[in-house]
C-alpha cells in the first residue's frame, strides 16, 4: 500500500481550520441491517429466514416513534418486499416515512457491489437499475453512498457516484496498517478525486469507516453476551417460532442502563479520538441485524434517553440519525479537508497475514459467465432498440421484449454483489447466481433470435423457422460452469439439414469491427457466401472442442451496431469451399530435457513474428514487426501450493491468498502443433502434470490472424488470441500462467480499475506475506513496459495478477482449496472447486504509442466480440436466397458509428415509466398515480464514455465532439436530447452536489466546462468522461 503516498493526505488534517467546537461529542447513531444478496444462504433463504422481516418490523417501528431512524441500502431485497410481501398500509407507511426523512435510501443500488473485480459497465447497470425503481415507485435519488464491505476500494468509485449525484461516500475496507496510520492522523475523511482527467469535477467527500467498521462494537465488559444486538442472530432456515433468537443481548434495565452507557460512550469517545470534529458516526447494526425491530428499538430508545439525561457528566450526546443526518452536519461544520489523489486503495489485508487477494480468482467460471451475460445484454439491448426504431417490423411483443432485458438485468446485477461475482460464495449460492444468469440469457438469445429472423426475412433470405442449435458465442456455457466448463462455440447441427445455415452475426459496438468468427461444423467442406452470394473468406480446421468435428473462421467486416447474414452450406461438386488448415505435430518434450539447438519455427503476420523452439515446445521470443524488436519470451504454468491445516500455518481459502513458497513449474511434459491456414494459424501447447500422461492439465491456444494491419484491421492484426485450458487442479493449488520477457520492467505492473483507468503498482516489500500483497486485480487490461515497449494483456474475466520478477507479468487463472477453519467449514467455504476453466488473454506487444493507441479499443473488442445467431437454410429445392432484395432503404438501418474515442457505453430502451421532469413526477406520486404502470418504449438511453486519459495519445485524447442528430440517423430523427445523471435520475442542470472545502494546492484534470445548453444535440465528451442522455425521437 506505502505509507509514502499517503504521506500529504495524513499531514492534510492537521491545517484542518475550524478546530472541534467545545461542548459534548454529537454522535449519530444510524440503525442499519448489512443484507448481503447470495453469500452463505440464497436470495430465497434469506427472504424466508429474515430479510422480510426487516422491512416488515422496520416500518412498523419508525410509525411508533418519531425519533427513530433507519437506513435501507441493497435494493434486490426491499423490492422482493414490497412486491411479494408487503400490504398497501405497509407500502403508505413507507411513503410517509421517506416523505418525514425518518426511512432514507442510501446508496440505492440493486446490490453492494464489489469494487475490485467487477467491471465498470456492469457496477453503473446495478446502479441504474436500483436507482430507477426508488425514483419511479418513491421520487427519491439516494445522496449519499454506503459501500461498507467490498473487499478494497476503486478509484472508480469516487468518479461514478459523483456522477450519479452523491454528494459524500463512505467505504469502510481499507489495509489494516494504512487505516491504524490514518486513525492515527485524524485523516479518515478527505476528498477524493478519483480520476487524474476530471480530477475536481467529479471529486467526492469520502469517509473511511474506523476500526470497528459497520458493526456497532459486540463486546460488553458487563455481560459475555453481544451488546447492542438485542434481537439476537438470525435463524436459518426458519425464523424460531417462540421468537427467541441465539445470543440475544441481554435486555436494558435499571440494573444495567448504567453500564450499557458506559460501555456506549466510552466507545462513542475512542472514536472521537480519530476524526477531527466533534460529529461522531456510530452505526448500529450489522449482518442480519433489525429483523425484529421491536425488540431492537425498545432496548435502544431508553438508552439514547439516559445517555442524553446525563450529557453534562458523560460528554457526549446521542440521536437517531440517517446517513444524510451524519453528513449534513458534517458538511454545515464547512471544515477544510485533504485531497486524495486518484489512487485507489487495492489490495486490502485485514491482518499481517491476511491478503484479500484469492477471490481475484476464486470461481473463475463464474467470472467469465458474469462478464459474458453482461456482454449478451449489451448487444441485446441495442439490438432491440434498433428494432423499435424507427418502427418496429414484425410480430415482435415489445412488453415481452422487454421482460426478457429485464430479467437479465436483474441477474447481471445481483452477480455484481461484494459476496457473488467475487467467488466467496457458498456452492448452492454460486449455483443460484448461475442459474439465474443461464433463465435471463435464454430469454434475451431468444430475443435476439427473433430480430435476426426478422433483419434476415427484410434482407430477403430465406430460412426456415425455428432457432437452431444456438450456443453461447464465447466462453463457458451457463450449463458448463460448474463442471466440465466446455467453450461454447455456437454449433452447426447439419445433420438434420444438408442446405445448411444462416449465420446472423451482429457487431454489438459502435465502430466498425473486423474479426474472426468460430463456428463448429460437422463437415470439412464448406463454403460461406454473403448476402449477395459472394464468397467470404473462411477456413476450416480440426476442433480443439468438439471430437470429429471441424472450426469454420469466418473474416467478417460489419459495421456498428448492424448485421451481416452469412450462408453456410456443405460444398458439392466443384463449388469453392473454405480453405483446410494444415497441421504440422511435434514430439512430446520433457521439462527437463536435454537441448539440441534447433532451428526455431516462426509464425508470423504482418504484425507479429511469433518464435517457438522445438527442442522445448515453449515461446521462445515475439518480434514486433513496426518496431523491429524482438523481445525474448517464455509462456508456462506454475502452481503455488496451499496450506490447508490452520496448524501449520495461514491457509488460502475463498478470500484469502496465503502461498507457502514461491510458485513451482505445474508440468512436466509439453506437446505442440502449429495449424498453418490462410486466414488464421494457431499454435496449440498442450501440458502434461506428469511425463507420461495421457490427458493434459493445461493448455495454451494462441492465434495470429493472417490479415493486412490497414483498412481496418489493426486491431485484429495487431493482437495475439491466447485461450487456455486450466483443470482440473488437484486440492490446494492455485494456477498461475507465468509470462517471462526480457523487458527492462523493474518489476512495476499497471493494472486497470474495473475497467476505467489503469493503475501504477511497483512491486512492494512486505514483512509478512509479499507474494499475496503484490498481486492485484485485472478486471479488463494490464501491461509492464520499458523505455522502448510495452506488453499489454487484456482479459474478459477478472483475475488476480502480479509482476513477481523484472519482465514478469503471472496470471492467476484458477484456484482449488480446502482448509480445516471451523468458520469456512461451518458455511462451506472452502473452494473446492473442480471445473475445467477456458480463460481468454489477449496479448499486444509494441512501442507505447501504438499500444496505448490500441488497448482501450482491443479491450473492448475483446469484452464485446460479435454475437453469431444461427437459422436452419431452407432444404434443397428451395432457393435459399430469395428474389432481389427490396430497396435497402425498407431494411438495412443506417449503421451507428462513433469516433474511436469514444465507446457507446449503453443504447436501451429502460422502460421507466416517470417523467422526465421531476416536478411531473412527484406531482404525479402525489396524485396517486403509482405503480407498475405501462413501461415507456419511447424513451431511449444513451451513454457515452471517452476511453481516454488526458495526454495519453496525441490523438485519441483530444475531446470528442459528434453530433448525436447524425450518428443516430438510423434510428429516426432526434426530436429531443436530455442530459441526465449517470443512471438517469437527475437532469444534470438541476443537479446541485454539495461543495466541499478542500487544502489550496495545485489542481489537476480539465478545468470545470462550461456550462452546456440543455437539450443541444451536438455534443462534446471530454478525456474519461461519462455522459448520459435520453434520447427522443419522432414519433411517425
Amino acid at each position: 500500500m506505502g505509507l509514502l503516498r499517503w504521506l500529504p493526505l495524513l499531514l492534510g488534517p492537521l491545517l484542518l481550520r475550524g478546530s472541534r467546537a467545545a461542548g459534548p461529542i454529537r454522535a449519530f447513531v444510524v440503525p442499519h441491517s448489512h443484507m448481503d444478496v447470495g453469500w452463505v444462504y440464497t436470495v430465497q433463504e434469506s427472504m424466508r429466514a429474515y430479510a422480510a422481516n426487516v422491512y416488515t418490523t422496520v416500518v412498523k417501528e419508525l410509525a411508533l416513534g418519531q425519533q427513530r431512524r433507519f437506513i435501507a441500502v441493497e435494493q434486490e431485497f426491499f423490492r422482493l418486499w414490497w412486491d411479494r410481501v408487503a400490504s398497501e398500509q405497509q407500502k403508505q407507511q413507507v411513503r410517509r416515512l421517506l416523505d418525514q426523512g425518518r426511512l432514507e435510501f442510501v446508496l440505492g443500488g440493486q446490490v453492494m457491489h464489489d469494487e475490485a473485480v467487477t467491471h465498470l459497465d456492469d457496477q453503473i447497470l446495478q446502479l441504474t437499475e436500483g436507482h430507477g425503481f426508488l425514483y419511479e415507485t418513491f421520487g427519491v435519488r439516494p445522496r449519499f453512498s454506503w459501500h461498507v464491505d467490498p473487499f478494497g476500494a476503486s478509484a472508480t468509485t469516487p468518479t461514478l457516484f459523483a456522477l450519479a449525484g452523491f454528494d459524500a461516500h463512505l467505504t469502510s475496507r481499507v489495509d489494516y496498517d494504512l487505516k491504524d496510520a490514518m486513525q492515527e492522523a485524524q485523516g479518515l475523511q478527505f476528498v477524493w478525486r478519483g480520476s487524474p482527467s476530471l480530477a475536481a469535477q467529479r471529486e467526492i467527500f469520502t469517509h473511511v469507516m474506523d476500526q470497528f467498521s459497520y458493526c456497532t462494537p459486540s463486546h460488553v465488559p458487563f455481560s459475555n453476551r453481544s451488546g447492542f444486538y438485542w434481537n439476537g442472530v438470525a435463524v436459518f432456515p426458519e425464523p424460531p417460532p417462540d421468537g427467541v433468537y441465539p445470543n440475544m443481548s441481554e435486555p436494558v434495565t435499571p440494573a444495567n442502563i448504567d453500564l450499557y452507557a458506559q460501555a456506549l460512550v466510552a466507545n462513542v469517545k475512542q472514536r472521537a479520538t480519530w476524526f477531527r470534529t466533534p460529529h461522531v458516526l456510530w452505526p448500529w447494526g450489522c449482518d442480519k441485524q433489525f429483523f425484529n425491530a421491536s425488540v431492537q428499538f425498545a432496548n435502544m430508545d431508553p438508552l439514547l434517553d439516559h445517555i442524553n439525561s446525563h450529557a453534562a457528566q458523560l460528554g457526549v450526546m446521542v440521536e437517531y440519525a440517517t446517513l444524510g443526518d451524519y453528513f449534513r452536519a458534517l458538511h454545515e461544520f464547512n471544515a477544510t479537508w485533504g485531497v486524495r489523489d486518484h489512487h485507489d486503495f487495492l489490495p486490502y489485508a485485514s491482518e499481517q497475514l491476511q491478503a484479500w487477494t484469492g477471490f481475484y480468482t476464486s470461481r473463475s467460471a463464474l467470472k467469465g459467465l458474469a462478464r459474458q451475460t453482461s456482454a449478451l445484454l449489451y448487444a441485446g439491448e441495442s439490438m432491440f432498440t434498433r428494432y423499435m426504431w424507427p418502427a418496429p417490423r414484425g410480430t415482435l411483443d415489445p412488453a415481452w421484449a422487454l421482460q426478457q432485458l429485464q430479467q437479465l438485468r436483474w441477474a447481471v446485477s445481483e452477480v455484481q454483489h461484494h459476496d457473488a461475482i467475487t467467488g466467496t460464495e457458498s456452492p448452492k449460492v454460486n449455483d443460484m447466481y448461475v442459474q439465474h444468469l443461464a433463465v435471463g440469457s435464454l430469454g434475451v438469445h431468444k430475443l435476439m433470435a427473433s430480430i435476426a429472423e426478422d433483419r434476415a426475412q427484410h434482407a430477403a433470405l430465406r430460412s426456415s423457422s425455428g432457432l437452431s442449435c444456438l450456443g453461447f458465442p464465447f466462453g463457458e456455457s451457463p450449463t458448463s460452469v460448474g463442471g466440465s466448463g466446455q467453450q461454447g462455440k455456437p454449433v452447426l447441427c447439419v445433420g438434420t439439414r444438408p442446405a445448411g445455415h444462416l449465420a446472423s452475426v451482429y457487431n454489438p459496438l459502435a465502430w466498425t469491427v473486423t474479426t474472426i468468427v468460430s463456428l463448429t461444423v460437422s463437415f470439412p467442406g464448406v463454403s460461406v457466401t454473403d448476402e449477395l452470394g459472394h464468397a467470404v473468406p473462411a477456413q476450416v480446421q480440426n476442433s480443439t472442442k468438439v471430437p470429429s468435428a471441424y472450426d469454420l473462421l469466418i473474416l467478417v467486416t460489419i459495421p456498428g451496431l448492424s448485421y451481416r447474414h452469412y450462408s453456410i452450406r456443405p460444398t458439392t461438386g466443384t463449388q469453392a469451399a473454405a480453405a483446410e488448415a494444415s497441421t504440422v505435430r511435434f514430439g512430446r518434450r520433457l521439462r527437463h530435457a536435454s537441448r539440441e539447438h534447433r532451428r526455431l519455427v516462426p509464425v508470423a503476420n504482418d504484425c507479429y513474428t511469433v518464435l517457438l523452439d522445438p527442442d522445448t515446445n515453449l515461446l521462445h521470443s515475439v518480434q514486433e514487426r513496426q518496431s523491429n524488436r524482438t523481445v525474448h519470451m517464455a509462456q508456462e504454468f506454475l502452481e503455488y501450493h496451499a496450506n490447508g491445516d490452520t496448524k501449520q500455518g495461514p491457509i488460502s481459502d475463498n478470500y484469502l491468498f496465503s502461498p507457502s513458497k514461491v510458485a513451482v513449474p505445474a508440468w512436466e511434459a509439453v506437446e505442440l502443433e502449429i495449424v498453418a491456414g490462410k486466414l488464421v494459424t494457431e499454435i496449440r501447447q498442450h501440458f502434461y502434470r506428469d511425463a507420461m500422461a495421457q490427458a493434459y492439465t493445461y493448455a495454451i491456444h494462441s492465434r495470429l490472424a493472417h490479415v493486412y494491419q490497414g483498412g481496418g484491421a489493426e486491431l485484429l492484426c495487431y493482437r495475439v488470441e491466447q485461450e487456455y485450458r486450466v483443470g482440473p487442479l488437484e486440492l490446494n493449488r492455485e494456477a498461475i500462467l507465468r509470462t517471462s520477457s526480457d523487458l527492462d520492467s523493474r518489476q512495476v505492473l499497471y493494472s486497470d480499475n474495473n475497467g476505467y483507468q489503469m493503475q501504477r503498482r511497483p512491486y512492494r516489500e512486505y514483512v509478512n506475506n509479499t507474494i499475496a500483497r503484490n498481486y492485484y486485480p485485472m478486471v479488463q487490461s494490464a501491461f509492464i513496459e520499458d523505455s522502448r515497449s510495452r506488453l499489454v494483456l487484456l482479459s474478459e474475466r477478472a483475475h488476480g495478477i502480479s509482476s513477481q520478477g523484472g519482465g514478469q507479468v503471472e496470471v492467476m487463472l484458477h484456484r482449488r482449496l480446502w482448509n480445516n477453519l471451523a468458520w469456512d467449514l461451518n458455511y462451506n467455504l472452502t473452494l473446492n472447486d473442480t471445473s475445467i476453466v477456458h480463460p481468454v488473454l489477449w496479448l499486444l506487444l509494441g512501442p507505447r504509442a501504438i499500444t496505448a493507441a490500441l488497448r482501450p479499443q482491443s479491450a473492448l473488442a475483446l469484452q464485446h466480440r460479435p454475437v453469431v445467431l444461427l437459422r436452419e437454410l431452407a432444404r434443397e429445392g428451395s432457393p435459399a436466397w430469395g428474389p432481389a432484395p427490396k430497396p435497402p432503404t425498407t431494411w438495412q438501418q443506417a449503421a451507428v458509428t462513433l469516433p474511436p474515442n469514444l465507446h457507446l457505453q449503453i443504447l436501451s430502451i429502460p422502460g421507466w415509466n416517470y417523467s422526465s421532469s421531476h416536478q411531473e413526477h412527484m406531482q404525479g406520486l402525489r396524485t396517486g398515480h403509482r405503480g407498475r404502470a405501462q413501461a415507456d418504449l419511447r424513451r431511449v438511453l444513451l451513454r457515452l464514455h471517452h476511453l481516454y486519459e488526458a495526454g495519453e495519445d496525441p490523438v485519441l485524447s483530444q475531446p470528442a465532439t459528434v453530433s448525436l442528430e447524425a450518428v443516430l440517423r438510423g434510428l429516426g430523427s432526434v426530436e429531443a436530447v436530455e442530459e441526465r445523471s449517470l443512471t438517469g435520475t437527475w437532469d444534470v442542470h438541476a443537479m446541485e452536489r454539495w461543495s466541499w472545502r478542500t487544502d489550496p494546492g495545485p489542481r489537476t484534470g480539465r478545468p470545470t466546462s462550461p456550462s452546456r445548453p440543455p437539450g443541444g444535440s451536438t455534443i462534446t465528451v471530454y478525456p474519461k468522461e461519462i455522459r448520459t442522455f435520453f434520447i427522443h425521437f419522432r414519433q411517425h
